[in-house]
């Protein structure tokens, strides 16, 4: 009589990256109890993530990010350069509107809160995002849907990198810099187009330039893109 085969699916290949030893190991063995998961455990350091997956076949990479000072976006944005391959979930202790934005951005695929959700949800983001599927709660949902929906400024600092500019004046300067004209950018942030010569009268005379090419020119060498915070029109 013929044996009946049955389909085994092989577990998720999980790395866990966490800079505070104790507690990644607390994650760890708790992730190793569930069978559908094989995990391994590095620094949150980009080389030593490098060497772990060079080392062993890792399907997600599961990067802390809620210790102090542990936001580490350039490092998510590097392993995504060199591995887009691999899914990638940060998790936060907290986290605010932009912490959410730059991290998907950056390339993740899921967010993570340590605080607000148990750890049967993590289980189920891991099955998600391997799946293919972004993961974020209903909250970080409707601040990622604010996000992309709000004006793009343009952070201009001096030499020592203190803001010269107010956000809204920050906002006009993104919109000069796209190539709108005054009438557009009035349209665009909700105020009258005199309102909109007199910011730009404000930013000429703090930057001390007197034409939108010059302002332009400024903003490409002494600024960086950031998203801004919805500043309602006069």
């Amino acid at each position: 009589m013929p044996l009946r085969s049955s389909t085994v699916s092989s577990p998720i290949q999980v790395l866990v990256a966490d800079s505070h030893q104790t507690q990644a190991q607390l994650l760890v063995s708790a992730l190793r109890r569930r069978p559908e998961f094989s995990v391994s455990i590095c620094a949150l350091d980009l080389d030593e993530i490098l060497a772990s997956l060079a080392f062993t076949a890792t399907d997600l990479v599961l990067i802390n990010a809620s210790r102090p000072g542990g936001h580490p976006m350039t490092l998510v944005r590097r392993l995504q350069v060199l591995h887009p391959e691999i899914s990638k979930v940060l998790m936060f202790e907290s986290w605010t509107r932009e912490m959410v934005a730059d991290a998907f951005r950056s390339g993740v695929r899921g967010v993570f809160s340590l605080s607000e959700s148990p750890f049967r949800l993590l289980c189920k983001c891991i099955h998600r995002v391997h799946a293919g599927e972004v993961w974020l709660s209903n909250r970080q949902t409707q601040c990622l849907i604010q996000s992309l929906a709000q004006v793009p400024s343009l952070r201009v600092v001096d030499a020592a990198g203190s803001k010269l500019l107010t956000p809204r004046e920050e906002q006009v300067v993104a919109l000069v810099a796209d190539g709108l004209a005054n009438r557009e950018i009035a349209r665009e942030l909700n105020l009258t187009e005199n309102t909109v010569k007199k910011y730009l009268f404000r930013i000429f005379e703090k930057l001390g330039i007197s034409t939108r090419v010059e302002l332009v020119l400024y903003a490409v060498s002494h600024s960086n893109s950031r998203p801004a915070e919805w500043v309602a029109g006069a």
